[in-house]
Formats: C-alpha cells, structure tokens, sequence
C-alpha cells in the first residue's frame, strides 16, 4: 500500500490503516507513506500533522516526497527487495495532484519487479475518493489520465464515481463498495452523558455540520436556512472544521443574518477521541454539499448512530436512506433544508432512524472493502454477497 499514514493526520490516514489492518489479517502488507504530503505553501490548514491522544495506526515506512522524484523510484525500489514477490500495489486515489508520484512509482515497482522475477509483475489496484476533484484546475484530467495508465482495476466507492471512471475509460473493471464504517471513534456514548461532559444543555436541539470547510460542501447554504431553523425548531448548529476557505466571508455571513448566538463555531482539526463525543452529544449530522462523490463523514455519523441530513448529490443519496436512516433534499436551497430540520423534530425521526441505522451500518465492512481490493488483485470475480452482511 502507498498512501497517507500516521502521524500525519484525517480520514484518508484513518482509511489506509484500517484497511491495512484488515488485509494483514491473512496478508503480508507493507505500507508505504509520506515524508512530505504536500508541501506548506500548498497546504491550506494549520497542522499536516494529528494531534489524537490515540490515533488510529499501521506501521508504515515513510518514502514518499510527493513534488520529489527521487523519493518516487526509492519507494519503488523498496516495495520490490527484500521480500517474496509482490502481488498488488493499492492507492487511495483522492485528487490529481499525486497523480504524477502515485503514477510513476506504480510504473517503476511494476519495471523492477519484471525485471526480478520471470512472472508478470503485481496488479496495481487503485480505491476511488474522487476521480476528478470537487474543485477542477487545469490538467486535471490529464494528470488523473497518468495514474490511471498504470492502474490495473479499480474499487469506487460510490455509483458516482464509477461513472466518472467508466466515461473516461469504459473497458476499466471497476468494482463498487461503499465506504465502510469508521470505528476510529469508539462506540455511541449516551446523549446525556456526552453533552455533560462537553458542558452542553442536555435538553437543546443540537445539530452539526463537521469536517474541513470548503466552498463545494455548501456551509453557506446551511446558514442562510438557520433563521428559520431557529425560529421553527429551536435547534442549535454547530460548525467543527478546519477552514480550507475563507472564514471572514462565513463569519460575515453570520453577522449579516443576525444568527450568531445559534451557531458555535470551532475553526481547527477535532481530535479523535472529541469526534465521538460530539457526534453522540448532537441530534443529526448535517451535509448541505453542492458536489459530493462520496463522503467520510456519513460512515462516521453510521458508527455513531446518528441521522443525516444531506443533499442529493454525488453519491450521498445511495448510503443515506431517505425517511429510514436520515432526510435528503436537494442541493442548494436553503427552504429545503430548515424543511428538513422541522420535519426531523416534528416527526421524532431520530426514534426511527437509529434503529434502521444499527441494521444498515453492518452492511460496511472493512472485510467487504478488503475482500473485493484483493479480488481486483488476483484479477477474479467478487460480489457484495461473498462477504456476510447482507445486499447492498
């Protein structure tokens, strides 16, 4: 595996080394991370780095420079020596701008294993975030194009996405497997017992929109819906992220609607062990996005038992179920939103989410994401059902 990894920090580190976890229980796996993820003038948040008391982790062997060459080949060489031959190479594939690293190590592992071995050399199996970005640069296509010359099969984690793959290029084997559930952050706590321990109004309507603040997931959206929300529900949003876009424009916005006493903003990384606190504190997981692939955030709420409110967009509309495990409403507008948030509390829908969620959630599984990786390895057939745990 080349990938994100401890100690750097977010969902894509928690990723890698879940699912490393998962295939080393019948694998050898050997992870390979960054030495430099992206470089500081690149990097639109404070810390690359995660601050968790007890972080999720893999043993990983940091390589990877990804704007140094040099690093590209020195990863290559080392996935290949030492030990028995390699059978697959995975990448988490989430934006173009690794392509040329990702793309080029795939390429040489691929030319000094051959080289060492009489057997062909290992597949390369790439896991789909996004195949192109939310917000499109130039050469993005063509760059994406680079990594994808070296990939033998692919894993998309939402119809979506497979879409995307499938129009660029309608010959790829593409198998899709919703992303699976989080357990970084433990088990649901009691409502009560989290808002006490996070000073909360054990009696308020609380929601959440969590996770790094950008243009494409729509905030601005939920807070132009907050005046009515307030006036017809009470419900209190809060905002957890880091900001990767301009937090003056958001706090101005909350000035001009005159909503700044029901909304907390907390602009920073939340360490793992607040996520679960939060989550379990709060009446409903909120995604007003404009654009969405898939997200990591519903299988964090799915873990935590939480509702979620979302869009129709991407690939959100196909994990949360509409009126069984959250609402969906279409994407920009506001109405539909505080409609959504006044029907979940006219109509006690967290009574009936919750139980519908507990069902749902087992449905994705680390195994199921392992065992269909390792099927586009040996290159042979899979099915959902090969794994217990019901129809997708």
């Amino acid at each position: 595996m080349v990938g994100t990894a401890h100690p750097m920090r977010g969902g894509l580190a928690q990723y890698n080394a879940l699912l490393a976890r998962e295939l080393s229980g019948q694998h050898e796996v050997d992870f390979v991370s960054f030495t430099r993820q992206y470089p500081s003038i690149l990097f639109p948040g404070k810390t690359q780095m995660d601050s968790s008391e007890d972080p999720i982790r893999f043993p990983a062997t940091a390589l990877v420079d990804s704007i140094g060459p040099i690093s590209w080949d020195r990863a290559a060489r080392h996935l290949v020596q030492g030990k028995p031959p390699l059978d697959g190479l995975v990448f988490k594939y989430w934006m173009p701008f690794f392509a040329p690293a990702f793309g080029t190590i795939a390429r040489r592992v691929k030319k000094y294993a051959r080289a060492a071995s009489p057997r062909s050399g290992p597949r390369v199996v790439a896991i789909l975030d996004n195949l192109i970005p939310h917000e499109r640069r130039p050469f993005d296509l063509q760059l994406t194009k680079y990594f994808m010359g070296a990939v033998d099969a692919y894993v998309a984690m939402s119809a979506s996405v497979r879409d995307d793959l499938l129009a660029v290029d309608p010959s790829a084997s593409c198998l899709l497997v919703p992303h699976p559930v989080f357990h970084t952050f433990g088990e649901r706590i009691d409502k009560g017992e989290a808002r006490k321990r996070l000073g909360l109004d054990p009696s308020a309507r609380l929601i959440l929109f969590f996770g790094f603040i950008r243009d494409y997931k729509g905030l601005d959206i939920l807070l132009d819906a907050m005046p009515r929300i307030t006036a017809e529900t009470g419900a209190h949003l809060f905002v957890l992220g880091e900001f990767y876009a301009d937090k003056t424009k958001t706090t101005s916005q909350i000035d001009s609607l005159g909503i700044g006493p029901d909304v907390t903003l907390r602009d920073g990384y939340v360490p793992d062990e607040e996520v679960g606190l939060y989550f379990s504190a709060v009446d409903a997981i909120v995604l007003p996005y404009r654009s969405a692939t898939q997200s990591g955030i519903v299988p964090i709420a799915y873990q935590l038992e939480r509702p979620v409110l979302c869009t129709d967009v991407g690939g959100l509309a196909e994990i949360v179920l509409d009126g069984e495990t959250g609402l969906v409403v279409p994407p920009e507008d506001p109405g539909a939103l505080a409609d959504a948030v006044r029907r979940f509390y006219d109509e006690s829908l967290e009574e009936r989410c919750v139980p519908r969620i507990q069902v749902e959630k087992r449905k994705y599984s680390w195994e199921r994401m392992a065992s269909a990786v390792v099927a586009q390895i040996r290159g042979v057939p899979w099915t959902p059902e090969d794994i217990p745990g019901g129809e997708l």
